[in-house]
């Protein structure tokens, strides 16, 4: 019995000295959500990979990941505190952070954990609508994204920099990717706008679709407007032919950078916690979807971030010798 007990108590030691090992802000008992954006997209898939990571790799977190409808809804609940961690693209933030467009009157105040990757605006319709440019869209019934997509504010960013009346040219819906893909599978529409990471699922599930022939419609030279109108937050880029299946040419799109965000009162060690994880166990966030290998410390600049970086992310870029600003 001795013995026994002896044993007991030398395990409860061995147990206590390794946990003290452990740095006081980790072994908080914690829990945290995330919010991503819809089932068809990327958001989701990375959001749940990384909630997996931080409740894996950070003692006494317990980390979880919400379907939303996208980047406008999560900087909403980051501004009312109802999640922690959200998803977002960068003009999207901007909007926040004035007061503006969707955010009008109700400005949200957030911070960045990272730059993440390149979203890239997918203008997908099939070739049997006779769609092949933007101004064929003239008349069709068309996808613009979720409500409180960001989705919704690019798309209708691209409609009016080609030239077309977002209300007056086309009748409009208002679906998430997911969702739009089997809209157009079934003729309820003829096109919708997704900005996403590549490959985006949805789309993918379009165009590997028996008798169905894929059609991605360029939109590049619509990035100039929109800076000259919305300031230097586009790009120009490309989905490579090889992307979706039956693609027959590279496609010319619109691009904006997607970031993580917080609110400026998460402490500084969670922040701190979050993007060391992020950047040290990036390889294996990039299981769930390849979009997170181009999450990258090269990528940390302020120039690509409307908003301000967290203190605690720059701390740990700070110690892995990179100069946000």
């Amino acid at each position: 019995m001795n013995r026994i007990l002896t044993a007991a108590v030398f395990a409860a030691c061995t147990v206590a000295a390794a946990w003290s090992a452990i740095p006081a802000q980790a072994q908080q008992t914690r829990n945290l959500s995330i919010v991503t954006g819809g089932t068809g997209g990327v958001y989701y898939p990375l959001g749940g990979g990384l909630a997996n990571l931080l409740t894996k790799y950070v003692p006494g977190w317990q980390v979880t990941s919400e379907v939303t409808g996208g980047s406008v809804d999560n900087l909403k609940l980051i501004g009312t505190q109802k999640a922690d961690i959200g998803f977002t693209m960068a003009d999207a933030s901007l909007d926040a952070m004035r007061g503006e467009d969707k955010f009008k009157g109700a400005a949200v105040q957030h911070l960045t954990l990272a730059v993440l990757y390149p979203n890239n605006m997918h203008v997908v319709t099939t070739a049997a609508t006779g769609i092949t440019k933007m101004s064929d869209l003239k008349g069709k019934r068309v996808s613009t994204g979720s409500a409180g997509s960001a989705t919704e504010v690019m798309a209708f960013r691209v409609i009016d920099a080609a030239g077309l009346d977002k209300d007056k040219d086309m009748t409009r819906e208002r679906l998430g990717a997911a969702e739009s893909t089997n809209a157009l599978k079934d003729r309820k529409i003829d096109a919708y706008f997704w900005v996403g990471g590549i490959p985006t699922a949805a789309v993918t599930d379009l165009a590997a679709t028996p008798g169905t022939k894929i059609v991605m419609v360029d939109h590049a030279e619509t990035v100039a407007k929109m800076n000259e109108k919305y300031g230097p937050l586009y790009a120009p880029g490309k989905i490579p032919s090889s992307m979706y299946p039956g693609m027959d040419k590279d496609n010319a799109i619109a691009t904006v950078w997607n970031i993580l965000v917080v609110s400026p009162s998460m402490p500084d060690d969670v922040a701190y916690n979050i993007t060391k994880t992020i950047f040290e166990k990036n390889a294996e966030w990039a299981t769930v979807h390849a979009e997170a290998k181009n999450v990258t410390l090269d990528n940390q600049k302020a120039a690509n971030s409307p908003v301000k970086f967290h203190p605690g992310a720059l701390r740990f870029f700070t110690e892995k010798g990179i100069k946000v600003n």
